[in-house]
């Protein structure tokens, strides 16, 4: 998690896509050693000397101004998350390591989030951990509450559970996603011990997401579609939008609904009561083992 090999690895993986005919760079001829622009050819793009886009490549360059970063994403063609990636990898570290406290989602977020009580919602904070969740999200996406704590996460479901494949009819698209948030995370928390470990088990637990790691794309929640074959209730096409949570910039609820009137939107109403049932049926459970764990009293008593 070394910031300055983050910053190495993603601006040689950048360079190494651009084309040199797509950039406008000249093509001279010769065989090429590396795919996409040389270094020479990036350093002119930005207006820099060779040496020191050089040095900013290999995690060496110290106090990189704004200007200068801005030059190199323009000439990398960077998206704007990309260039968040680049400035939060680029800049000095001032700051002493100390582990992070655990996120507390609040009282008006919660709220918020029980009130969606028509479309599955969740809230996601750093390392992509699930935090909290309504009855929909339950019933849609996984027995949260069955899951312990520790491992509530939504990388670890997407590249560790088995039934995440059967989920997502479009997990490819669903797992480069999950690993582009990721990075993003990687990026603005370096630092993270637990972030560290958790690429280290999935690496391990899994060649896709290694794989995915290795190609440092980077992207944020917003919105978009998602598809889902749920069990029950067949396959399920959502819209979903991300909403950051004011008071604390790594804590997102994706909130999933659907059109009026669409078929879609007819299935949520169907998965809504399967999840009251769910619900209904969990308290009765609950219920009655604690009146089983209750002492018995004699009928003398």
């Amino acid at each position: 998690m070394d910031r300055a090999q983050q910053l190495s690895e993603f601006l040689q993986a950048r360079r190494a896509r651009l084309r040199p005919e797509d950039a406008g760079v000249p093509d001279f001829g010769g065989q090429r050693r590396v795919p996409g622009l040389r270094r020479e050819e990036l350093a002119l793009l930005a207006g820099v000397s060779v040496d020191y886009y050089t040095r900013l490549e290999q995690g060496r360059a110290r106090n990189v101004s704004s200007d200068v970063l801005g030059a190199v994403a323009r000439a990398l063609r960077l998206d704007g998350d990309e260039r968040t990636h680049l400035h939060n990898l680029a800049r000095p570290t001032t700051t002493r390591k100390r582990p992070s406290r655990p996120q507390q989602v609040g009282a008006e977020m919660r709220q918020a989030l029980q009130a969606l009580n028509g479309v599955p919602a969740y809230i996601v904070g750093r390392r992509l951990d699930i935090l909290a969740w309504n009855d929909m999200a339950r019933t849609l996406i996984a027995d949260f509450p069955a899951i312990p704590a520790a491992e509530r996460n939504m990388a670890r479901l997407i590249f560790l559970d088995e039934a995440a494949k059967g989920l997502y009819p479009d997990w490819d698209d669903k797992a480069r996603d999950t690993v582009a948030n990721l990075r993003l995370d990687a990026g603005r928390h370096p630092d993270d011990p637990q972030l560290a470990s958790l690429i280290g088990e999935l690496s391990l637990g899994s060649d896709t997401f290694r794989r995915l790691w290795a190609d440092h794309n980077v992207r944020g929640k917003t919105r978009g579609k998602k598809h889902f074959a749920h069990p029950q209730l067949g396959n399920l096409n959502l819209d979903y939008v991300a909403m950051r949570a004011p008071d604390d910039p790594d804590m997102t609820m994706m909130i999933y609904s659907a059109p009026s009137g669409s078929d879609a939107a007819t299935t949520l109403q169907l998965l809504a009561s399967l999840s009251q049932t769910q619900a209904a049926v969990g308290e009765t459970r609950a219920n009655h083992g604690a009146q089983s764990s209750q002492p018995r009293r004699s009928r003398a008593s």
